[in-house]
């Protein structure tokens, strides 16, 4: 116990008094880190797929948002506990914080058995569902049964990383990330061509490496080295605390299954132009996640520090993280936008082994788009994490669904009539800019005026005390 007290005083005083910049790179690289290898294993593993052929990469892409949907259920969990946990923090009430932590974990792991379940039977309908073409069907499939089987892990894997960041652990986070990440890319060569077990190699090297992530992601919550204590003897099941965790949650499961479907319809819209445009998609996207995942790990790396500090009442150091953030975010997207823009045909040839035209021509047109909304997208992301880390549900939730249903899914629809298969590739670039333009800049100024007045309430109060 006197250790743990230790750790929340050291915690405390990072959050509250190291330099604002100071503590976003602290808090920020490790995630950064994670994003970055995170993202190059997906990378890796749609390079491997892609030796294969295109049917294989076609298959990956359908999968891809069959696991955003099973990502978005532990979303909902994991992000809404985080943002309640790290204001509790902020709060010092370190003991509510181990009890709400410990009764969500339970509840999310019961949540992903019941899943299995139900999904188990309909793999086949459900790739059908999310876009697969008739010849990637039986490697959709290979490849969604090691996904279902690995979504235990892959629930208590998003809760317990949430959970180290939320109490500024952000390394600790990390590394349970990344040593998943690694064991990953060494055994997808394995089993993908030594095995010669194809796609189903490629999704079973995954589901291992979510096993692993859980054993390093336990292990400091094992061994007390946290402020957060996981316990069965926690579990304590209060209507507040599900609340508390489902106002953020539930927007960050619409949010993320939005991000599903749109992919789904994307992958439909695509589809019906060939498997060759399907893998261009799927090839992009890819890209743009490892480009663009330095800026997601920084906004990631944040939130925890400004939903500390609005649980602590320092209303002026939430408003400071915040301005600091999006001056870091749009600088680095317009450096990093630049360069992809210029090296758009070289980073699609690497994964377009056949060297199909149709490839690199819709891949490259689909990035060049992603890298115009880049900035738009970094600062809408920034400021929806904004709005969920401080409990914010109703910006979170519109700030969320912009990107999807409000942009995307309209756009998906009316540009492929226009402009076929060049509508389905710019049309997530278009809804970037839209998102980022329309919502973005008036929620950001409606969140920075709301600090501001309970900045002054807040001095008012305490002019009051003395």
């Amino acid at each position: 116990m006197a250790d743990r007290q230790a750790i929340s005083s050291e915690r405390h005083k990072m959050m509250m008094e190291m330099p604002a910049n100071r503590l976003l790179f602290r808090m920020a690289i490790p995630t950064i880190i994670a994003m970055v290898v995170d993202s190059l294993y997906n990378l890796a593993d749609t390079f491997f797929v892609s030796s294969i052929g295109e049917t294989a990469t076609a298959a990956v892409a359908v999968n891809d948002s069959f696991m955003n949907i099973l990502v978005a259920v532990s979303g909902a969990f994991a992000f809404g506990l985080s943002s309640y946990v790290s204001r509790l923090l902020g709060a010092k009430r370190d003991e509510r914080a181990s009890s709400a932590a410990s009764t969500t974990l339970f509840i999310g792991v019961l949540v992903s058995i019941v899943m299995i379940l139900i999904l188990w039977p309909l793999r086949a309908q459900v790739v059908e569902l999310f876009g697969s073409t008739e010849e990637a069907v039986r490697y959709s499939v290979d490849y969604a049964t090691y996904i279902l089987l690995a979504f235990p892990f892959t629930m208590c894997n998003g809760m317990l990383n949430q959970l180290l960041k939320s109490e500024g652990n952000t390394t600790l986070a990390m590394v349970g990330t990344v040593s998943g990440c690694v064991i990953n890319c060494f055994l997808d060569p394995l089993f993908i061509w030594k095995f010669r077990w194809e796609v189903a190699g490629a999704a079973g090297a995954t589901a291992l490496s979510k096993v692993i992530s859980f054993l390093v992601l336990i292990y400091p919550f094992v061994r007390q080295k946290t402020v957060v204590h996981l316990s069965v003897k926690n579990i304590a099941f209060r209507k507040e605390d599900f609340l508390e965790v489902m106002k953020i949650g539930f927007p960050a499961f619409l949010r993320m299954s939005l991000l599903s479907f749109g992919g789904i319809l994307t992958n439909r819209a695509a589809k019906v132009y060939g498997t060759a445009v399907l893998a261009a998609i799927s090839i992009s996207n890819k890209i743009y996640r490892f480009i663009g995942s330095a800026i997601m790990g920084f906004s990631q790396g944040f939130a925890p520090c400004a939903g500390y500090c609005w649980g602590a009442k320092s209303y002026k150091r939430t408003k400071e993280l915040y301005f600091a953030t999006c001056r870091i975010g749009c600088i680095a997207g317009i450096a990093l936008g630049i360069l992809m823009f210029v090296f758009a045909e070289p980073l699609i040839g690497v994964f377009n082994h056949s060297a199909n035209p149709m490839v690199t021509a819709i891949g490259m047109y689909k990035l060049r788009w992603l890298c115009i909304g880049m900035v738009p997208h970094f600062f809408t992301m920034i400021t929806n994490g904004f709005y969920q880390a401080l409990g914010k549900p109703v910006g979170n939730t519109i700030l969320g669904l912009s990107r999807q249903i409000l942009f995307l899914i309209p756009l998906v629809k009316i540009l492929p009539v226009y402009f076929h298969e060049y509508g389905v590739a710019a049309a997530q670039g278009v809804s970037d800019i839209c998102s980022g333009l329309l919502l973005a800049l008036p929620f950001a100024v409606s969140i920075v005026r709301q600090i501001d007045r309970k900045d002054r309430e807040e001095n008012i109060s305490k002019g009051e005390e003395k």
